[in-house]
């Protein structure tokens, strides 16, 4: 039986999420504890105890990325899986560098940390946001913000995260005209979602350099397993392209539907890390189960197939 790792990106994010595995096993723990000392950040407080910080990118990235971590090295303690590939949402293919091995844990949190920060820092000067769209054929969705974009208005296709169901990006007032637009188009709902950056768009182009020099410097040329990417979804499994289109990732639409529905022939099924989130959405894209690894319970549900 093949499989794939799938991690999550930003928007999984809950309090108390990593809890049961770092109150039950060393494992987790000891990577929570890494985490809080690469950073000099309290982890604990971060991801168990109500606070704000959790809701900023800068503390986001950096948040899921050790929660799937966990998870991940839990799944490693108990059972052998090698997959046939790994894949990321966004932020995800992040935690998969880690996971195939080009990546150390603590370069990594650092990193996503750094990640959050050059993203929130592009987007200062703007108000920048994001705005989920239900029930609209991807094409409909492009066309209506070409069009926009012809008349100067900033908006941009984002994540194409299942059939139906799209992220714009852009800038909060020119997604506002959008919306009337989106929903006489026949959108089931256009919500504008509680985002103070432009992901994956050209307003991070100013994040690109830097973030590539940061992945020059961080990435190792070891690859146990291929990626697939966001930009393009297709396999890459060396440095080189790691740093090119993880460098162009910030700026390109996510393309996760296009990534599983390409990719998914090659394996029997999906396993998540740290969320369910990406669980939601396979539901939508393929027939091929997806297990979520979250907590004690579901890794002994996982240990029985």
């Amino acid at each position: 039986m093949n499989s794939a790792f799938i991690f999550p990106g930003q928007g999984s994010q809950t309090i108390g999420m990593g809890k049961d595995l770092y109150d039950n096993t060393l494992v987790a723990k000891e990577i929570i504890d890494r985490a809080s000392e690469a950073l000099k950040i309290d982890f604990i407080n971060l991801l168990f105890n109500p606070n704000e910080m959790l809701e900023k990118t800068e503390f986001t990235q950096p948040a899921i990325y050790t929660v799937s971590i966990a998870a991940l090295e839990l799944l490693k303690e108990n059972k052998k899986v090698t997959p046939k590939f790994a894949l990321g949402h966004s932020l995800g293919e992040f935690i998969a560098l880690y996971a195939t091995t080009a990546l150390s844990f603590e370069d990594g949190v650092k990193l996503v940390n750094h990640r959050g920060k050059l993203m929130q820092n592009s987007c200062k000067d703007v108000e920048a946001g994001m705005m989920a769209v239900l029930g609209l054929e991807d094409e409909t969705v492009e066309e209506i913000c070409q069009s926009l974009q012809n008349q100067g208005l900033k908006v941009w296709p984002a994540n194409y995260n299942s059939s139906g169901q799209i992220v714009i990006s852009g800038i909060k007032s020119d997604l506002d005209t959008l919306k009337p637009l989106l929903e006489e188009a026949g959108a089931k709902r256009a919500l504008v979602l509680n985002m103070s950056v432009a992901s994956h768009s050209p307003l991070l182009n100013q994040a690109k350099e830097p973030l590539t020099d940061e992945l020059n410097s961080f990435l190792k040329d070891s690859f146990l397993f291929p990626i697939i990417s966001n930009v393009t979804a297709k396999p890459y499994s060396d440095k080189k392209s790691a740093v090119s289109l993880l460098g162009k990732q910030l700026v390109k639409p996510v393309l996760y539907k296009q990534s599983i529905e390409q990719n998914e022939d090659e394996i029997d099924y999906f396993i998540e890390f740290g969320a369910t989130v990406l669980k939601g959405l396979n539901r939508r894209i393929t027939k091929k189960p997806t297990y979520s690894i979250v907590d004690m319970k579901s890794i002994e549900e996982f240990l029985k197939i």
